[in-house]
């Protein structure tokens, strides 16, 4: 009987993340035959909520292939290690492989030692920016003579149209035939992908290999036409309330004063609280109350000003009438805080801190749109859908929140918000794809709601994209949770000041 504890697909959570843009994360030392079934049910639920099933046979195995060379890597690495050799130097290379092959009388032992040595590999499933991303991780570094050989087995694999090509041919036999390898290109061409879908590259601590799966054009297109149809008639949602305009007005009117937008904004008394409550925040660490308009306006700035007016009026427009859109702002203003201190604590930049904030706060503005959205709004679009044929699954995925990040940025667009608080919004799952010139900011939005889900028990660590956490020179689970636990201890006392 297996001592290995039964493994259940959890399809809410996997609905979830696809929602949210989370990844799916199955860790494994070993891959025993328990994780390997567990890996295709996964692929499998995670597939059928994405309405590709068609494609369960090539991914899984494609993900199987891809994960039994990740696990002959890190059984290489312990089989060098007990005969004494340096696994980087050619001479000692050619030798160990000489051998290498004795370990299948013995694989149990190597495996239980590549365990103890938490030589680990990671199966990643995420949807971003309408792609399946699927990596497999693990973590050591592939050297040179690796990576040579898996660039000249991939390079020959794609000459190939038909496995009847591949067998015929004679290829490297010292680690294997490479039929996996040609195999995994075929199935990918048979996706109708090209060659740019699969990649292969190595860190300083891991080796990944990737591959993107653009989803159904047709669904792609409809998605966007679709969120494209709501911000064009958008205009049924209210606009940002006049006080708001007029305040913004005055900002970009070169004669206004300070003193003067002070006045303006002491007419709105929901406005002037959020003033001066942000002024009266932890982030200004002041020695006094300050409960005096003029001088908040003076300390907050003309930039910060204009992203209070921006999270403010958005705030206004979306409402909080709901219990879910409450959790959403409560949300929104926990990741708002959590990244104006992982700015504050790890780059100590003022322009950025100015952003960052609100950026927090506007990040998933794009979730509760359709709750706001007028009914006969919802009906043209519903109507649209049956005019063009796209299936009524399309149409929930968008109101579940699938696109929500770009509906987001749409809207953020239409309502002049400027490039950096949308790229906030349209990349906050997506870090990797922001500007340059944004990066700072996007990441330290990312990172702030990740460590939101986190805290929730959402995700684990090994779900946080290790870019944006070496931007902000984060390493190590223990020290996340320690930032962690001061984040969300200095948040409780914000509220309850």
């Amino acid at each position: 009987m297996s001592s290995t504890p039964e493994l259940v697909v959890d399809e809410e959570k996997i609905k979830k993340a696809i929602q949210s843009g989370l990844p799916l994360t199955i860790t494994t030392y070993t891959h025993p035959k328990e994780i390997e079934i567990y890996i295709e049910q996964v692929i499998d639920a995670f597939l059928k909520q994405m309405n590709q099933s068609k494609l369960k046979d090539y991914i899984v195995y494609c993900v199987q292939e891809l994960v039994v060379n990740a696990k002959k890597a890190n059984t290489k690495r312990v089989y060098f290690l007990e005969r004494g050799l340096d696994i980087n130097n050619e001479k000692d290379y050619a030798s160990g492989m000489e051998g290498f092959k004795e370990t299948y009388n013995n694989i149990a032992y190597y495996l239980q030692k590549q365990k103890e040595k938490g030589l680990y590999i990671k199966v990643i499933l995420q949807v971003k920016r309408n792609t399946i991303q699927i990596e497999i991780r693990n973590n050591i570094t592939a050297n040179k003579t690796e990576q040579l050989r898996i660039q000249d087995k991939l390079a020959r694999s794609r000459q190939y149209d038909n496995l009847e090509d591949a067998f015929s041919s004679v290829l490297d036999d010292t680690e294997g035939a490479g039929l996996g390898l040609v195999i995994l290109i075929l199935m990918l061409k048979k996706m109708g992908l090209d060659d740019d879908a699969f990649s292969f590259r190595t860190t300083d601590k891991l080796t990944i290999a990737s591959i993107s799966i653009p989803l159904d054009k047709a669904m792609v297109e409809n998605m966007k036409v679709m969120s494209e149809e709501i911000v064009q008639n958008i205009n049924s949602l209210p606009q940002f309330p006049e006080n708001v305009l007029h305040i913004q007005r005055l900002i970009n009117d070169p004669s206004s004063d300070m003193p003067t937008i002070a006045r303006q904004i002491s007419i709105d008394p929901a406005l002037t609280a959020d003033l001066l409550k942000i002024v009266n925040s932890a982030q200004y660490m002041l020695s006094k109350k300050v409960d005096n308009i003029s001088e908040a306006v003076k300390m907050i700035g003309i930039k910060g000003i204009k992203n209070l007016l921006y999270s403010y009026g958005t705030q206004k427009i979306l409402g909080d009438d709901t219990v879910d859109k409450k959790r959403l702002w409560e949300h929104s203003y926990k990741t708002a805080f959590y990244a104006y201190n992982l700015v504050k604590n790890f780059k100590n930049d003022n322009n950025l801190l100015d952003d960052v904030y609100v950026g927090g706060i506007l990040h998933d503005m794009g979730k509760i749109i359709f709750s706001n959205v007028h009914p006969d709004l919802l009906d043209k679009i519903k109507g649209l859908c049956n005019d063009k044929n796209v299936p009524s699954s399309t149409f929930e995925d968008l109101s579940a929140g699938m696109n929500h990040a770009e509906l987001g940025a749409l809207i953020a667009e239409k309502w002049n918000f400027p490039d950096r608080l949308v790229a906030a919004i349209r990349f906050h799952h997506d870090p990797e794809s922001a500007p340059l010139d944004c990066k700072d900011l996007v990441d330290a939005v990312y990172l702030a709601n990740m460590f939101c889900e986190y805290e929730n028990n959402n995700v684990s660590f090994d779900q946080l994209d290790p870019e944006p956490m070496s931007n902000y020179k984060l390493k190590h689970k223990k020290q996340v949770d320690g930032l962690l636990e001061r984040l969300s201890k200095g948040f409780m006392k914000e509220g309850q000041l």
